[in-house]
């Protein structure tokens, strides 16, 4: 199972709709979260040392992206029975610790991550208005490092352009993390 593929769209990938429960409980679809230029959406959790090396630079991102009209959102798929620092609880604890400016969804079934074919965390799509595909990879050169002078911003400059022409860069790195922990 994978992103949804529209043959009336020249066979471009999807983005499939779901309805999870954010971390304030509301219940969130992707209708509700599509930006009026485009989306982003990061399949993240709390306990990977991945996500905890980029997650300030992920929210400083995520501000300006809003700012050009792309509404950002974050996913947890994590198996929390064995993995309870991924809980509800503690989904709640690490956003708010974090300052996060966007939805945290858990999907607890984790058949979203399986239809979007999210493999790691963090894991992290891009769609155009039209909720296609357009990003797939990482959000800058450093990973799991620290930011410096030589780091390359990825996802914010390919979601502007995103937001601008429809359309992604043809070069993109692949999101390197943790693998998401199935039941």
């Amino acid at each position: 199972m994978s992103l949804l593929h529209t043959p009336e769209k020249d066979a471009a990938l999807y983005a499939p709709d779901f309805t999870l429960k954010n971390i304030d409980s509301s219940m969130l679809s992707y209708t509700d979260i599509k930006g009026k230029k485009a989306t982003v959406i990061a399949f993240i959790c709390n306990h990977c040392p991945y996500v905890q090396a980029i997650i300030k630079r992920f929210i400083h991102d995520a501000k300006n992206m809003q700012s050009h009209g792309i509404n950002v959102v974050a996913i947890m798929p994590n198996d929390t029975d064995n993995y309870p620092e991924d809980s509800f609880e503690n989904m709640q604890k690490f956003a708010a610790e974090n300052d996060f400016n966007f939805p945290y969804l858990i999907d607890e079934t984790q058949e979203v991550a399986k239809s979007y074919g999210a493999i790691c965390t963090p894991d992290i799509y891009g769609f155009n208005a039209d909720g296609q595909l357009q990003y797939r990879g990482r959000l800058d050169s450093a990973g799991a490092g620290d930011a410096n002078e030589t780091m390359v911003k990825e996802l914010l400059p390919a979601m502007l352009q995103i937001a601008e022409t429809g359309t992604g860069p043809s070069n993109q790195s692949p999101a390197m993390g943790c693998s998401i922990k199935w039941k």
